[in-house]
């Protein structure tokens, strides 16, 4: 669901990209990783985007950690639950996922990505706050964010995040 308020271009604080070590953790290791990405699979409004290459790269994570079918049976499952948008080659999977589908979160481990050196330089090109997952799950507040990307009160949760 996407504000047909908000401006062209602007994130959408109701899009969240996970980089690939994010994803693969979400799977195999739970914790941070798993209770910030089940804020989106809580709500059918908070949206999970990224690109096909950024699913290659999870999926390579998780085969190389467990095994090559869980690995397809995970991709199977996040495709159909993603936001698909196209990135150019060569272009880093999770922050061409974040400009491309206008997300506002970037979930990452990578102490690199989440540098205050790193933000300046990225605000450049794409207006995206990359967070630790523990931050992400913390923060985030679906009651709050809601009357900004949906009509009345909060509903709630609409899905569980186990299914």
């Amino acid at each position: 669901m996407t504000d047909p308020e908000r401006p062209a271009g602007s994130p959408d604080p109701a899009r969240v990209v996970a980089d690939a070590d994010v994803l693969a953790a979400d799977l195999l290791c739970g914790g941070a990783a798993r209770d910030a990405l089940d804020h989106c699979r809580r709500h059918s409004w908070v949206e999970l985007v990224a690109t096909d290459d950024l699913l290659d790269e999870a999926e390579a994570v998780v085969a190389g950690l467990a095994d090559a079918s869980l690995a397809a049976d995970w991709r199977g499952k996040v495709e159909r639950w993603r936001v698909r948008v196209e990135q150019e080659p060569g272009d880093h999977p999770a922050l061409a996922s974040a400009h491309a589908g206008e997300a506002a979160h970037l979930l990452s481990f990578d102490e690199r990505l989440r540098s205050a050196k790193t933000g300046a330089t990225l605000r450049k090109y794409v207006d995206v706050s990359v967070k630790h997952p523990r931050a992400f799950a913390r923060l985030f507040d679906p009651e709050r964010l809601y009357p900004t990307v949906g009509d009345g009160q909060y509903p709630g949760p609409d899905h569980d995040p186990r299914v």
